[in-house]
């Protein structure tokens, strides 16, 4: 079934860092993702760097909009903003670390939306 997804985009504050968005590449949707290692990249006012995947999974959705106009990015993070979700394939192994937030850099954020935590104590 459905046990939800996780939305990948970036950190409000971390933004502060990276400055106006440029330009973004993103995975296709139908691509295999692995935690930890890079999915795409992007270029801000202040940086450039890649993109990392917080959690192993196959890429359900990507935002064609904020490859259009990156600086939805900057404006909206969290509502238009957003850059793919991923349906997880390792949850229970990796969902620790992904809550942690260990495996992203700082100016990334991963939101888990509409999970189930069945069999997860807690």
């Amino acid at each position: 079934g459905d046990n939800g997804h996780v939305t990948v985009g970036m950190d409000e504050l971390g933004l502060d860092s990276l400055g106006e968005m440029a330009y973004l590449t993103l995975p296709n949707v139908g691509s295999p993702v692995e935690m930890g290692k890079a999915m795409g990249s992007m270029e801000a006012a202040k940086m450039t760097g890649e993109i990392y995947a917080p959690i192993s999974g196959m890429v359900v959705e990507k935002n064609d909009a904020v490859l259009q106009n990156p600086l939805l990015v900057n404006e909206a993070p969290y509502d238009n903003g957003w850059l793919v979700k991923i349906e997880p394939i390792n949850w229970d192994e990796e969902s620790a670390t992904l809550v942690s937030g260990d495996a992203l850099p700082e100016w990334m954020d991963a939101e888990i939306e509409r999970f189930e935590s069945q069999g997860i104590s807690g």
